[in-house]
């Protein structure tokens, strides 16, 4: 009986301990991502977007770094430069993300419809399932509002089609875009990077497009001193 007691104890504490950490882990996800906002990701109660541009060779060459089991991704192999990862409905600290589960699905009709503006099928769907459904737009009036905020940014020429590799300051390509876009100041952006390479430029753009002040985005730009831009035709013709 003793026995059965201690084991009985022991699977309490075990139960006990589970439920702290999931808890805790669960209450860091939400503070990372907004879910303690006040608005509890209510569908269009947010404060700004976030317009993440992609640099495309960079995703592409982590996809044959990781050796990816899945099938091609469709915007590789393809000759592009920066595309738009997505659009990110923000809270002035975090973000809301997946308001509506399920959420309302796509029809193939608006999904080709946004390969103009996202590269691939899946990003759409991704992108909508997780961020669009906080706009609180209907899937039309979001992808619109997406490229919207897309014309309102202009890439720098010298990130158009660039066709050699460069290592380059974060903070060059910071003040690119800014020189770029009148308005636009660095505390309105983050550019990002992994171990090695740029990855995104993301901007922060009011409901009415223009750009807008986003302490906690800029905080995490890229703290290296530099980062690889693998070149846009390079990355086609390895793909190939």
């Amino acid at each position: 009986m003793w026995h059965i007691r201690v084991r009985q104890a022991a699977l309490a504490a075990a139960i006990f301990s589970f439920v702290v950490l999931f808890a805790a882990i669960a209450l860091a996800q939400q503070s990372q991502s907004g879910y303690l906002d006040k608005r509890q990701n209510a569908p269009g109660q947010f404060d700004f977007y976030v317009l993440a541009l992609s640099w495309s060779p960079s995703y592409c060459a982590e996809l044959r770094e990781r050796g990816s089991s899945r099938r091609p991704d469709p915007q590789c192999g393809r000759p592009l430069a920066f595309v738009v990862h997505g659009l990110w409905p923000q809270y002035e600290r975090g973000f809301p993300s997946y308001c509506q589960v399920p959420a309302p699905r796509l029809d193939r009709t608006q999904i080709s419809g946004a390969l103009d503006l996202m590269p691939s099928p899946g990003l759409v769907i991704r992108e909508w399932d997780r961020h669009g459904t906080c706009s609180g737009l209907s899937p039309a009036a979001y992808f619109d509002t997406a490229r919207k905020a897309r014309a309102a940014v202009k890439i720098p020429e010298e990130y158009l089609d660039p066709a050699a590799p460069v290592s380059v300051a974060p903070d060059a390509v910071a003040d690119a875009f800014v020189k770029a876009n009148p308005g636009l100041a660095r505390d309105d952006m983050a550019v990002t990077c992994d171990r090695t390479r740029l990855t995104e430029v993301r901007l922060c753009i009011a409901k009415d497009f223009s750009f807008h002040a986003c302490p906690d985005v800029a905080r995490r730009n890229c703290s290296r001193d530099k980062v690889e831009i693998p070149a846009v035709h390079s990355e086609h013709a390895e793909a190939q």
